[in-house]
């Protein structure tokens, strides 16, 4: 499916850009499935928020056991000082996971696709395991930032391996929270990694390395529309910024290792009682 020289650009860049690669049928039907979890998530059971800008800290048991459900999280600006939502439920998810492509049919058909498989092998893959996948909403207004981080530092696999396959399901800007990345950056040490305890009852975020993480003038805004599809190294650092504007920002993203490494018991994903996901 790929080139030789996109390998190459992935392999000297750290990630690649495959605009429109997928129809709008295909995206359509994994942002269907999305909304339909909404309508169906009791949000006065679970009020989870998902943020970065704690360093990690708010990782609650609901979030350690998403890694084998469809669990929904909240904006850290959905919330009013009592505690009631600032507006409808629709517009306050920030995002689902971890377990989509085992669970949701939509989700498990748009995963299978031969293309992921391809595009996987053509980077150097044995046998692609799919460990992960996320729907991010980046909600219109309150869509909170997302700090610059590395996949590596969350996802631990002995040798490093882990892949994002991130996908537009609607058009990404500047205006509405798209990706930054910086370019060669998977060449830089892992900065930071997030390791649970062996009871699985708190994880904490330590600092490996101090490098800087890129300033404004290093990092690349990576603008595509809907249907596209950026591919990028467990080590590239990357960010995306608060969504300000009216529309909404919709992307999935599957996280993958090759199946022969070694996945770190010190992971807080683990998946016991799913099987292998294979692409």
């Amino acid at each position: 499916m790929l080139t030789a020289s996109q390998v190459q650009s992935f392999t000297q860049q750290g990630f690649i850009v495959l605009e429109g690669a997928l129809p709008q049928a295909e995206v359509e039907s994994i942002r269907s499935a999305a909304l339909r979890i909404v309508e169906q998530f009791d949000v006065d059971q679970h009020r989870t928020v998902f943020s970065t800008s704690d360093r990690d800290r708010g990782r609650d048991s609901y979030f350690m056991d998403s890694a084998e459900n469809v669990s929904c999280f909240l904006e850290a600006d959905a919330l009013d000082d009592n505690g009631q939502l600032v507006k409808p439920k629709q517009q306050c998810i920030n995002k689902m996971g971890h377990a989509m492509h085992d669970l949701v049919p939509e989700f498990t058909a748009f995963c299978k696709q031969p293309l992921f498989g391809e595009l996987l092998r053509d980077i150097g893959y044995q046998a692609p395991h799919l460990m992960q996948t996320m729907y991010i909403f980046k909600q219109p207004q309150i869509g909170g930032e997302v700090r610059w981080h590395q996949d590596a530092s969350y996802l631990i696999s002995n040798p490093p391996s882990v892949t994002g396959v991130w996908v537009a399901v609607e058009d990404a800007h500047q205006g509405n929270g798209c990706l930054w990345v910086q370019p060669r950056g998977h060449k830089s040490p892992l900065r930071e990694v997030f390791e649970v305890d062996t009871q699985r009852q708190a994880g904490a975020l330590k600092t490996l390395d101090n490098t800087p993480w890129p300033e404004p003038d290093q990092a690349v805004a990576v603008e595509v529309p809907a249907g596209s599809i950026v591919v990028f190294s467990d080590h590239l650092p990357h960010y995306s910024s608060h969504n300000y504007s009216d529309t909404s920002r919709h992307a999935f993203t599957l996280h993958v290792v090759e199946q022969a490494a070694r996945w770190s018991d010190k992971n807080w994903l683990q998946r016991p009682n799913l099987g292998i996901f294979a692409l």
